[in-house]
């Protein structure tokens, strides 16, 4: 039992932070079962990645050649070598209006350049093991750029929407929206139709016939119209000529100093916003599936795609979350289904790519749209708005800026904010409970009374009790989060004790969320004792109630409503 806890307490070594999930899953044993259940996952994710590749393209300002680039061999290199099972990579809608800024300051060779150098950072930060740290960024400041990003996204798309005619369609939307405006009496009513027609079928597919991939569906059909009637709309083969049947040679972009410098910014942005979307598309499959990423290697491997993808002409690549949550429903067992799906992407190039001529613009415009609308987590925004001034603040803050201003700047001010918020929570508590320390420390057993110790109770597998101390705040839940993922389907009954929990926010009600529902699909019940009636109030805003959890004064109060389902001996560890 020592040398079992000696070795639990050890660091992971470089070689164990750095593996590939790739290796780890053949490790397991990988045979014919699990290459068809990967290659189902893999079909049905490209066929999902297909239409928003292009579509994401083309919005960010490149061709729909690149976003397939992009999508085949960045998507290619993130399974690969990333830290994820499940993770799947490619253009994201994160990203458009960085890439679209980029190629308007700089040209696409300056856009090629600032992702092989984003590449390089992303490879450097995971090295330097600071992954870890970018996990800190507050709830409200992912909602709040989201949100923000899908705001714009949509806004770009008005164009296309519409058929409007703009000889100069300005980046910035307080320029955007009048210009558009002013261009209204050149709608086309067939590009409208047809917009109307793609969003029509990917809603009402997702409500009747939610196994169908809807957005390839809607992008089929519309491009059909087209050919069959002719419709006087623009097309991908009309703007852009089609796209090639096969990859490029690769090539590295021009290294002069003079363009590195122009491009730096652009690069570092691609780093950051890279960096948080793909660890936060990694944590939804963690909280799917059970399983942990590693941070670091994932870093890395987004890296060596952003890489990979410079190299063919493509631009910047991050974990994309629909995508990979797809992955996981359709059954994914491991790495290989994104390589595959990857792998999928370029067949269509070999065989169909004649075809994409044919699809309008108006077609991914619409799902374009249904994305932006997707994006923005209203539920969670609603909780935030309900959740107090502070919480609001730094969502307005973050969505507002991301809008009007940058996305860099964006998440920089808001997490500013957030610290700022916690240090003046952290202060009044400190004011309140002066003789309570936040961390825990050494103490006599005569300083608080402990009840009768029951070794048959600490023994029983069943039941298993966290006692949290300190404050639970965005800055402790990855760490607290992590073993408290630890539960397992053996166990009948959890439960978590907040009596030296000074302070609860909305990310670490979030994570304690995910911890119940995650608890509720395996029937493990879950009990919050000791919480004060201010921490209370955070979780039932969060939609923590029954059947989700039960609260209690004391452990000692849980332990004795549990033997019902449980047993007559608990666990008190």
């Amino acid at each position: 039992m020592k040398d079992q806890t000696t070795r639990q307490s050890e660091a992971p070594s470089f070689a164990e932070l750095f593996t590939p999930k790739l290796v780890t899953v053949l490790r397991e044993g990988y045979g014919l079962p699990q290459l068809r259940a990967d290659a189902i996952a893999g079909l049905t994710v490209a066929i999902v990645a297909l239409p928003l590749s292009m579509a994401i393209a083309i919005a960010s300002g490149a061709t729909p050649a690149q976003g397939l680039y992009t999508a085949i061999i960045g998507g290619f290199l993130v399974s690969l070598l990333g830290g994820s099972r499940f993770q799947i990579g490619g253009p994201a809608g994160a990203f458009i209006v960085l890439v679209a800024s980029t190629v308007a300051l700089h040209g696409m060779d300056g856009l090629v350049l600032a992702t092989f150098l984003s590449g390089l950072m992303l490879a450097a930060v995971g090295f330097l093991r600071l992954g870890t740290f970018i996990k800190f960024i507050p709830f409200p400041v992912t909602v709040g750029f989201t949100a923000g990003i899908a705001v714009i996204i949509f806004a770009s798309q008005i164009k296309e929407l519409f058929g409007l005619s703009l000889d100069h369609e300005p980046g910035e939307l307080l320029e955007k929206l009048p210009a558009l405006w002013a261009a209204r009496a050149s709608i086309t009513p067939t590009a409208v139709l047809l917009s109307a027609v793609t969003i029509g079928i990917i809603l009402g597919l997702r409500r009747w016939r939610p196994h169908w991939p809807g957005m390839l569906i809607a992008v089929a059909v519309a491009a059909v119209v087209v050919a069959l009637l002719g419709l006087p709309v623009q097309t991908i083969g009309t703007k852009f000529g089609g796209i090639p049947s096969s990859l490029p040679a690769p090539s590295l972009p021009d290294l002069s100093m003079d363009k590195i410098m122009a491009v730096l910014p652009a690069a570092i942005s691609f780093t950051l916003l890279g960096a948080i979307e793909s660890l936060l598309s990694a944590v939804v499959a963690d909280g799917m599936t059970g399983r942990r990423h590693r941070s670091n290697c994932e870093l890395v491997a987004q890296g060596a795609a952003n890489i990979g993808s410079s190299l063919f002409g493509g631009f910047c690549v991050t974990g994309t979350i629909a995508r990979t949550a797809t992955n996981v429903r359709a059954g994914a067992h491991g790495p290989v289904a994104g390589m595959l799906h990857a792998v999928f992407i370029l067949l269509f190039m070999l065989v169909a790519a004649p075809l994409a001529a044919y699809i309008p613009l108006a077609a991914l415009a619409g799902v374009l749209a249904v994305v932006a609308w997707n994006m923005i987590e209203k539920p969670a925004i609603a909780i935030l708005l309900r959740s107090g001034w502070g919480e609001a603040t730094v969502l307005g803050a973050t969505f507002f800026l991301t809008i009007f201003r940058d996305l860099t700047e964006a998440i920089v001010v808001g997490f500013a904010l957030g610290s700022v918020l916690f240090i003046h929570r952290m202060s009044q508590t400190t004011g309140v409970a002066t003789n309570k320390a936040f961390v825990g420390r050494d103490e006599a057993d005569t300083s608080r009374p402990r009840g009768t110790y029951d070794e048959e109770a600490a023994s029983n597998p069943e039941v298993v009790v966290y006692r949290i101390t300190g404050a639970l705040f965005f800055g402790a839940t990855a760490s607290i989060g992590s073993v408290l993922d630890r539960i397992q389907d053996s166990h009948k009954a959890l439960i978590v004790d907040f009596t030296a929990v000074p302070f609860l926010d909305s990310t670490g009600a979030n994570m304690i969320e995910g911890l119940a529902h995650k608890a509720h699909r395996r029937g493990v019940a879950l009990w919050l004792s000791g919480a004060s009636r201010d921490i209370q109030r955070v979780f039932v805003t969060h939609g923590l109630k029954r059947p989700l959890v039960r609260y209690t004064a004391s452990i000692e109060d849980a332990l004795a409503s549990i033997p019902d389902k449980t047993g007559d001996h608990q666990d008190a560890a």
